[in-house]
């Protein structure tokens, strides 16, 4: 049985962190996300607060019985995924599916792969970060919103197979809004005025430019 559990995102990492602890910690690799939002739908309730619908990702059920397995043999399970809003939300999913009380301090991340950066990440876990947690799903919840909604209009009115995302569909946006703006434009024709003057008592020259008419700042139009 081994003392710790470490659940990272890759293979490659729990193989590189193993050769950092000792034999009564145990590393195992989540392979990304285990949770989502459903394919075949858009999996957000936009009538009740936008509330997500998450199930256990297809072809992870293997998988996940093996987490949940190792977790049920170790003493204490550390959530190691990458220090981002993505790592954190598999954390907090991962938490979900394996039934740890999301304000325990499970949660250990850092920005290198060394023995000492990992080392002292185990001794000083923390809890899961709520806000992260929620970017990460205010992005996601944006991604299906606008994709699964947008997506259907361009295969109608563009061709078939294009998607709509939350980015290129607000770029768009803006360049819409930039054309009309040009378009509503109306060219407007004025002049500037300069003047090349001395000063009165040492003669020196000086530069200026007309600004003002009775301390009014004036333009001079057609």
């Amino acid at each position: 049985m081994a003392d710790k559990l470490i659940i990272v995102e890759s293979p490659a990492k729990a193989n590189t962190i193993k050769k950092f602890l000792g034999g009564s910690t145990k590393v195992v690799a989540s392979m990304g996300h285990i949770r989502d939002l459903p394919k075949s739908k858009i999996g957000v309730n936009i009538e009740n607060d936008f509330e997500p619908e998450y199930i256990n990702i297809r072809g992870k059920g293997d998988l996940i019985k093996s987490l949940k397995k190792e977790a049920s043999k170790a003493k204490k399970v550390y959530l190691a995924t990458d220090p981002d809003r993505e790592g954190e939300a598999i954390a907090w999913h991962l938490a979900h599916i394996l039934e740890i009380d999301e304000k325990s301090q499970n949660r250990v991340t850092f920005n290198e792969i060394t023995k000492n950066a990992v080392q002292e990440a185990i001794k000083n876990p923390r809890t899961l970060d709520k806000n992260l947690i929620d970017a990460q799903q205010a992005r996601r919840v944006l991604d299906r919103i606008v994709g699964y909604q947008i997506s259907p209009l361009l295969w109608k009115k563009v061709r078939k197979g294009l998607s709509a995302g939350r980015v290129q569909s607000v770029a768009v946006k803006l360049i819409v809004d930039r054309e009309e703006e040009i378009e509503k434009f109306i060219p407007e024709e004025y002049w500037n005025i300069y003047a090349s003057l001395l000063k009165q008592k040492t003669k020196t020259p000086f530069e200026t430019k007309f600004i003002r008419k009775k301390w009014k700042k004036t333009r001079i139009k057609k």
